[in-house]
């Protein structure tokens, strides 16, 4: 197809996958398509990316070409949408993502929390009598009184009362180290 091809034929042609006809239409309005892109998003390299894309899909979105426009009135439509789609897809992220970072923030200090309070518990466990440790451990590996009764071979009145001194003399320890 020679340059006296209106836009408008090689746009239907196009449509029809003729990817000559695709590509002389390209040649002729890239420049402005790109340019266009440059003031909708006032930057260069959103520029780039936004044309590259509305190429891209191009070819599908040639089927809707009616030719009751001229074919750049009907690209620069395209032009348009996908420049208020991207910014659609930025605002949502944008929403989406807010206080993102506050959360992680909070969420890896209580990490941080919780990891302290794990490390001078075992610490501390090493302060405790071998049984008070041992039914301690037990425990917090969500093993049930009556198990932990039986592991230890103990009856489940006497793990109970060793959970409540493990914790009366952890509560000593703590408060002696804060007093220091």
């Amino acid at each position: 197809m020679r340059m006296t091809t209106s836009d408008e034929a090689l746009a239907l042609a196009a449509a029809n996958g003729d990817s000559s006809a695709f590509g002389l239409l390209l040649d002729r309005h890239y420049d402005r398509l790109f340019g266009l892109c440059f003031r909708l998003t006032g930057q260069r390299a959103e520029a780039e990316d936004l044309t590259q894309d509305i190429c891209a899909a191009l070819p599908a979105k040639l089927s809707s070409y009616k030719a009751k426009s001229k074919v750049t009135t009907w690209l620069y439509r395209v032009a348009v949408n996908a420049a208020h789609d991207r910014r659609r897809r930025r605002a949502t992220y944008a929403r989406h993502s807010a206080g993102w970072g506050d959360w992680e923030q909070a969420r890896q200090a209580e990490m941080a929390e919780a990891a302290e309070h794990i490390d001078w518990l075992h610490s501390a466990m090493a302060h405790l009598s071998d049984d008070l440790r041992d039914t301690l451990a037990l425990i917090l590996d969500d093993v049930t009184h009556a198990e932990a009764a039986q592991i230890l071979g103990v009856s489940e009145g006497t793990i109970s009362w060793r959970m409540s001194e493990a914790k009366k003399r952890l509560r000593a320890l703590k408060a002696e180290e804060e007093t220091r």
